[in-house]
């Protein structure tokens, strides 16, 4: 973990930021996989590990700002469970390690609430994205089970959000060993990748790489012959020649600070050469969009800087027309690239975005669209130093959407569906990066990953 100076300065930040109440923060516990003895692996909550720093399951934290007072509420194990996990550092030891003097154990947890509710102190706490977290809310505040999640706290999401978006140097840092990982479960994937194999086969090497280097997978690799389905995960499908393989992989350190990269990469040595116009036609709107990257710009105007380019690429392939910036407003477009362009990226993958893509995205004047493509865009408000993003264009044929929208010649001002049969079964194309906003643009997180044309095949050969 960071030094305890780290999560003290963070939970002074919060408090401040909240102004008045209790904040209310509880860690996630043990989930059950077939029977209650087996367990899925631990992940601890992103926002209790921002502030608490501790990853072990059954723990609560308590900021309670009138008093100025932290607690840690949690019990060390008993003898009976040392016999099957062996010793565990006593928990007011771990606490002392982030800064926390504080703890009692889990069953005071209620009385301290009670007398919080009883006293008319604000009680704030996050939107739950576990059905644990709701059952717990609901048995710790006595509030209905189908209202806990609509009576979450705004100043506290804002506060978290504010404080999270902008990346410290350590953070930047323990990112980019996640990315490095990550490149590395790529270059594994290009380079062993073979005809006849699954993709399972090829996944589970992946997986032995982020587990290798003390860490775990950021989130289910997306690694897939069909990258036309936009997270199309693993499978028994056979890898063949003509197709393509798109893997979409992330690897996250022991602190849980991950990466989020994509490559697209020929099943033969060599792209086919509809396949090479199309991946160009991508490279060239994502190096644009990263070219664009600065403080201040709306992450939505990168957006439809890349769509632009998308659509005169494929205008060029003869499966457009019309004016570009026309065919981009009205959502043309979104036949083809039917996501946003990026995220945050951190602690999760999809960064905060429990906390709600209202708060975390956009802001009170930039809201989200409800257009079909740019609606999945996941940031759209301006850019801050220090903000971590991906940057992720793509072009997918999905033969079910083209099916659908020529049957009511949707925009045909602008698709040119009589054209589109050649590519029903080509499969989508998306290449990621993950950067760092600075004071004059973006860095490059990790070490560069092959991704042009030439670079491809070349570790394909």
């Amino acid at each position: 973990m960071f030094q305890p100076s780290t999560y003290t300065e963070r939970r002074h930040r919060l408090r401040t930021l909240v102004g008045k109440g209790l904040i209310l923060l509880p860690g996630n516990v043990d989930s059950s996989m077939g029977y209650k003895a087996n367990v899925y692996p631990f992940r601890q909550d992103s926002s209790f590990l921002y502030f608490f720093g501790l990853d072990r399951p059954g723990l609560v934290g308590i900021l309670d700002i009138d008093k100025e007072q932290e607690t840690l509420f949690g019990d060390d194990i008993d003898i009976e469970d040392l016999v099957w996990t062996g010793p565990v550092e006593a928990l007011s030891s771990q606490a002392e390690r982030v800064g926390i003097r504080r703890v009692r154990p889990l069953k005071e947890l209620r009385a301290v609430l009670d007398k919080a509710r009883a006293e008319n102190q604000p009680i704030h706490y996050l939107p739950p994205y576990r059905p644990e977290h709701s059952l717990q809310l609901h048995t710790w505040l006595d509030i209905p089970l189908e209202t806990v999640e609509a009576t979450a706290s705004l100043p506290l999401i804002r506060a978290i959000v504010a404080l999270r978006s902008v990346k410290s140097p350590e953070e930047v840092l323990e990112i980019e060993k996640g990315v490095n990982t990550t490149n590395a479960m790529q270059l594994a994937a290009i380079q062993h990748a073979r005809e006849g194999m699954t993709e399972a086969r090829l996944a589970g090497l992946l997986q032995g790489i982020a587990i290798g280097d003390g860490g775990n997978l950021a989130f289910p690799t997306i690694l897939t012959v069909n990258g036309q389905i936009l997270h199309n995960h693993y499978g028994p499908h056979l890898l063949e020649k003509g197709k393509m393989v798109l893997c979409d992989c992330g690897a996250e350190t022991a602190l849980h600070y991950g990466g989020d990269l994509t490559r697209t990469f020929p099943v033969d040595k060599q792209f086919t050469s509809l396949q090479r116009e199309v991946y160009q036609i991508v490279l060239d709107a994502h190096q644009a969009a990263v070219a664009a990257l600065r403080p201040g710009i709306p992450y939505r105007d990168v957006y439809y800087l890349a769509c632009g380019i998308l659509v005169r690429g494929l205008q060029q392939l003869g499966l457009m027309q019309g004016d570009v910036q026309e065919a981009v407003a009205e959502g043309a477009h979104a036949l083809f690239f039917q996501c946003g362009l990026g995220h945050m990226l951190g602690l999760d993958t999809h960064d905060m975005e429990n906390l709600g893509e209202a708060y975390v995205g956009y802001t009170d004047v930039l809201t989200k669209s409800t257009q079909f493509g740019i609606k999945y865009l996941r940031l759209g408000k301006p850019l801050e130093e220090g903000y971590v993003l991906t940057v992720e264009p793509g072009l997918y044929f999905i033969p079910e959407l083209i099916d659908a929208w020529a049957a009511e010649k949707k925009l045909s001002q602008f698709i040119r569906y009589d054209k589109l049969e050649a590519f029903r079964h080509f499969g989508g194309i998306r290449i990621e990066e993950d950067f760092l906003i600075t004071a004059t643009g973006g860095r490059l997180l990790g070490d560069p990953l092959p991704k042009t044309i030439a670079e491809i095949e070349a570790l394909r050969g």
